[in-house]
């Protein structure tokens, strides 16, 4: 059987901790950051985890990770 593909947009989106979590990076930081408050901006750097669920599907997405 060849080779799976990797799916490169959930590749260069999502990373596959140690311990087999999936990190992503948090939404709402691109553009319009003006009237948000520093705060919120300065959380919004932070990484965060993926749901069981929906880690279940991404991993479908990259088999070798």
């Amino acid at each position: 059987m060849p080779k799976m593909k990797t799916h490169r947009g959930a590749a260069k989106r999502f990373k596959v901790t140690g311990t087999g979590k999936v990190k992503k990076a948090k939404a709402y930081k691109s553009h319009i950051l003006e009237k948000k408050s520093a705060k919120r901006k300065r959380n919004l750097r932070k990484s965060n985890l993926v749901s069981k669920a929906d880690a279940k599907r991404i991993k479908l997405l990259m088999p070798y990770s």
